[in-house]
């Protein structure tokens, strides 16, 4: 089967990708010119919609941490968003006192013995809590020991084309050979809103029961939503964005699924209380699978594999936004043509000063 997004024997630069879930950090590098050449997924619930998406790509599916570096292809680049659930602040925010925190330093240890011409580490914002200070030092003094020139933001993906509120830590190293540090994309001028993303999308299904997935019944791929009903936590925060806003986070979990935009924005009654407009009830649902696709900026035909609608709502919302990653790749596969180009030129000057020099004997 041949891939739609990918030829692993593409001539463009080469990327491995770790930690790499569903593939939206993926897809954005390869929608901007790169290869991905190896890839790394432990969650066997999030295999079949990769090796859907991405056929040619090799997925190793060992845990990161039993992954000799000698087993990694060699590459221009190594991108990737290792487990964010330590760091979140919906989460136990353990940071690197978490066995899923430390898989940070397993991508470092990568990076290490790879040493490929650039890095892109993408992670939640949770991270710059005063609590998680220390750590995040210490990540960042790790990667600026290695022969990179290390840059960080944290950005807001809805300032690249991505019509959703989602903050998130880039970092992004170019070896030190390149002779620069990387500069990150101005903020684009325009926000796309909830009503261009997802405003032609018809009605969706619910979930089977259980929150079984309707699969192949439906008209289109994904688009359907979880049944039941809705925390006290839930309704203790307006969960509707209008038609002309950006969305709410996309989180992982779909229970957390923001509310569609059809519905009015939910009545304050007290602090940490809501509740959904009278009479208006029948219009307060989860968005779909494929809504939250559409915000997270995937294509229709990129299709999640799942049994259970919960497994759809995670692996799009553990994703990164394609749109978001194509910018910042646009940005690196410049520079990085630019440095090949550079160091080409160089070598023709060097290569016409050595014929130059050549003494020339007369008989």
């Amino acid at each position: 089967m041949q891939s739609k997004y990918n030829d692993c024997n593409s001539k463009g630069l080469r990327v491995i990708s770790l930690f790499s879930g569903c593939g939206g950090l993926d897809l954005g590098f390869e929608k901007a010119g790169f290869s991905i050449c190896w890839a790394n997924e432990f969650d066997k619930t999030i295999w079949d919609t990769f090796t859907h998406n991405f056929p040619k790509v090799p997925l190793d599916k060992r845990s990161i941490v039993d992954i000799p570096s000698v087993d990694i292809p060699c590459a221009e680049g190594i991108i990737g968003g290792p487990p964010c659930q330590s760091w979140s602040e919906a989460g136990a925010m353990r940071g690197l006192n978490d066995a899923r925190g430390q898989v940070f330093l397993e991508y470092i240890r990568i990076l290490k013995n790879k040493e490929p011409l650039f890095f892109l580490a993408e992670n939640v914002s949770g991270m710059l809590l005063p609590r998680h200070k220390e750590a995040f030092d210490k990540i960042l003094g790790k990667f600026n020991a290695l022969n990179y020139n290390v840059s960080w933001r944290l950005l807001n993906a809805k300032d690249y084309n991505v019509p959703q509120d989602r903050k998130r830590i880039i970092i992004i190293g170019y070896h030190k050979k390149i002779g620069k540090i990387f500069q990150f994309p101005e903020p684009s001028k325009r926000l796309i809103t909830l009503k261009e993303a997802i405003g032609d999308l018809p009605e969706p299904m619910p979930a089977k029961q259980f929150n079984k997935t309707n699969g192949d019944s439906l008209d289109i791929a994904n688009h359907e939503y979880m049944n039941g009903g809705f925390s006290t936590i839930y309704m203790s925060r307006n969960r509707v964005r209008s038609w002309g806003e950006q969305s709410f986070t996309i989180q992982a979990g779909g229970r957390h699924a923001p509310i569609h935009p059809k519905a009015p924005k939910m009545k304050f009654i007290e602090q940490n209380k809501r509740e959904f407009i009278k009479g208006k009830e029948h219009l307060y649902r989860r968005l779909s699978v494929r809504e939250c696709a559409r915000i997270q900026t995937f294509p229709d035909d990129f299709i999640f594999k799942y049994t259970n609608i919960a497994d759809g709502y995670k692996m799009v919302g553990n994703a990164v936004p394609v749109e978001f990653a194509r910018i910042l790749a646009l940005k690196i596969n410049s520079d990085l043509k630019k440095y090949g180009a550079e160091r080409e030129n160089n070598k023709k000057v060097v290569e016409k000063e050595k014929v130059i020099s050549i003494p020339v004997t007369v008989s």
